[in-house]
């Protein structure tokens, strides 16, 4: 068991400090308190990760966005030049 460095003849020790500092009635409070202290900081780090993928994600969306419109103005800038060549050689070919 390894919990953050700190192995199980740490914890052992660590715990029978917290015993014998708050003693054994005030231990449960502190345990319960610490419990709730890291279902918070979990929560909020949850929250956190969530707003940072949806920021994350509108970047993509509107990349992708750009993208298509980009691809768009190719194709009716291509659809042009096409049309233009065409008009170009029927004038050509009237002229011969």
């Amino acid at each position: 068991m390894n919990i953050f460095g700190v192995g199980l003849p740490e914890v052992t020790v660590i715990l029978v400090l917290a015993l014998l500092i708050f003693g054994p009635k005030k231990l449960p409070e502190l345990g319960k308190q610490l419990g709730k202290t890291l279902k918070s900081l979990k929560k909020a780090s949850n929250e956190f990760q969530n707003e940072i993928d949806q920021v994350i994600n509108e970047e993509d969306k509107k990349e992708s966005l750009k993208s298509i419109e980009s691809n768009q103005t190719n194709e009716i800038n291509q659809e042009k030049i096409d049309t233009e060549n065409k008009n170009f050689s029927n004038k050509e070919n009237s002229n011969n």
